[in-house]
């Protein structure tokens, strides 16, 4: 899954084509049909203020607590997939003569299992759009509540996939993957919390949606030292705490309504500091508004005074300096915004980044879903391929929540041009060392792939907001990660495509894989580059017709 990554959840967006002096508040929805309409102060949210900081702190916790155990908790299959083999998952589907082992397995078993984590890759990426449907329309509790019940689903299917009279694993596992985004998405809101540090708890949450994938390699780490006393049911049925965790906290403490915005809390504050009759009568608080005059005053003072202490006296003007720089170093602010979706995903900025997007990320789950395979091949060792397979279930949630703060200071300080080169140049890199049959080549790859995996999710919800705008981002966003999402069902063509046509040597499909991405990688880069220059040569013509002639006065003060 992607990571829905920008500077904020609200945010000034400056509309090409106006005023350059004009700046909108626009909050961003991660609902992909509703119409954007723009954010005055309104019911269906509420202030920071009005709850006390120690109850703040608490759902923050509570959520880092909960997406640590439920949000991506699918992609950790590398640590699983072990477990289910040596249970015999799918070990019916082997002919008698290739009876599957602990060791190894055949085509047929490996296929269906390689296949239950490209159904759950598929459906935690479309999932997006109705969770964000659900989150704009109900709220945060509400979209929670339907997170976990699609995760205790899924938990009760696995734990007795074996005694069902269907196939109960791929259904099971599709539920986990359907209920982490619902729970995930919903809780994005709780970086208006502490305005402040909305950085700080977005990279909480990030770091424990990366994370998370390190439940199932917890798992297997028990269930090996046990020998495998902990079964799948038994570990199941204990899972099922997690959701029940998620649904009393949202019930007895987080939030019904999401949070109010930075923006929206400065629209707030300057209609109280204009006169609070106004802003008594968009809040529909009739009571307030009929006050003494002594009542309304100090409550204006009130109400300015816990938003600027929420805000740390930034306010509007430092708000919209801070946003103006990052969108000067982007290079790309701005290039759509205004358009509406169907002309934005009609151009070339968006098929090109789709494009990028489908081949990139099938690459990426092909790799996360058959590396012991690929390397038990490559290095012809299978306690080698073990040994690389363990390193990486560790690697894969630590790289994640190590790369956190830097993927921030990236996105933040270096242009998208560059960002997008980078990582064309990383991707290469991970495709050489991929092919190479030596240990340093399969460490060295693990380490660079642990770390351009978020990196490369965040850049391109960072390259979303940034060129097509809050305006229409769930929905261009949204089909964006949902079309690369459906096509990741190529993954199963490349797993038969492996052991069927190659033999199961994984070299051809890599180094196809990695010749289409460098392509239409380099497509992009270079027509993102060309496109920031116009804008940046536009935007100093621009400047240079809007300057006014300066008259120096004579030194001797006469006329």
């Amino acid at each position: 899954m992607s990571l829905h990554r920008v500077a904020s959840i609200g945010s000034y967006e400056h509309v090409r084509g106006s005023s350059p002096a004009r700046s909108e508040h626009r909050a961003m929805t991660f609902n992909p049909v509703d119409d954007w309409v723009p954010s005055n102060p309104k019911e269906d949210s509420i202030q920071a203020f009005e709850a006390s900081s120690t109850k703040r702190i608490s759902q923050v916790a509570v959520a880092v607590i909960y997406c640590l155990c439920s949000a991506g908790v699918v992609f950790g299959f590398a640590a699983i997939k072990p477990v289910l083999i040596n249970e015999g998952v799918y070990g019916d589907y082997c002919q008698s003569q290739h009876l599957a082992t602990h060791e190894k397995t055949c085509y047929e078993q490996e296929i269906r299992l390689n296949f239950m984590f490209a159904a759950a890759a598929v459906a935690t990426n479309v999932c997006a759009l109705p969770v964000g449907t659900v989150l704009d329309r109900y709220g945060p509790r509400v979209s929670s509540i339907v997170g976990s019940i699609l995760l205790s689903i899924g938990a009760v299917l696995l734990a007795f996939a074996a005694q069902l009279p269907f196939d109960g694993y791929l259904p099971g596992y599709l539920f986990l993957a359907l209920g982490g985004p619902f729970v995930f998405i919903s809780s994005f809101q709780l970086s208006n919390t502490f305005p402040n540090h909305s950085g700080l708890i977005l990279a909480l949450l990030t770091g424990a949606f990366d994370s998370s994938s390190a439940i199932f390699l917890f798992y297997r780490l028990i269930y090996t030292a046990s020998n495998g006393t902990l079964n799948p049911k038994k570990f199941f049925l204990a899972y099922l705490i997690v959701p029940l965790f998620v649904l009393i906290t949202q019930i007895s403490l987080m939030p019904s309504k999401s949070y109010k915005t930075v923006g929206e809390l400065i629209t707030y504050a300057e209609a109280f500091s204009h006169g609070e009759e106004q802003a008594e009568w968009r809040n529909g608080d009739d009571e307030r508004a009929n006050h003494s005059p002594a009542d309304r005053l100090n409550r204006r003072e009130t109400v300015v005074s816990e938003v600027t202490s929420l805000l740390g006296h930034k306010g509007n003007d430092g708000q919209q300096q801070q946003d103006a720089r990052k969108k000067a170093i982007s290079g790309v602010w701005g290039a759509l915004h205004g358009r509406s979706a169907l002309q934005q995903i009609r151009t070339p900025w968006f098929v090109l980044v789709t494009l990028f997007t489908v081949f990139q990320m099938t690459r990426i789950n092909y790799f996360v879903a058959t590396i012991r395979a690929q390397y038990d091949y490559l290095l012809d060792d299978h306690v080698l391929a073990m040994n690389i397979n363990h390193v990486f279930d560790v690697a894969l949630p630590v790289g994640g929540v190590l790369s956190v703060p830097f993927i921030g200071l990236i996105l933040d300080n270096v242009s998208t041009p560059a960002v997008l080169a980078l990582l064309v140049v990383i991707a290469t890199t991970i495709g050489v060392l991929g092919v190479l049959p030596f240990v340093w080549a399969a460490y060295a790859n693990i380490a660079i792939f642990v770390i351009y995996r978020p990196l490369y999710y965040t850049a391109l919800s960072d390259y979303a907001a940034k060129v097509f705008g809050f305006q229409t981002f769930g929905k261009v966003y949204g089909l964006m990660i949902c079309l690369a999402g459906v096509l990741n069902f190529l993954q199963s063509a490349l797993d038969a495509a492996t052991h069927k046509v190659f033999g199961g040597d994984p070299v051809p499909v890599n180094v196809i894989m990695l010749a289409i991405v460098l392509v239409v990688g380099l497509a992009l880069v270079g027509y993102v580059w060309q496109k920031s220059r116009s804008m940046t040569r536009a935007e100093l013509e621009h400047e240079a017709e809007d300057a006014t002639e300066t008259i120096i006065p004579a030194v001797n003060g006469s006329g």
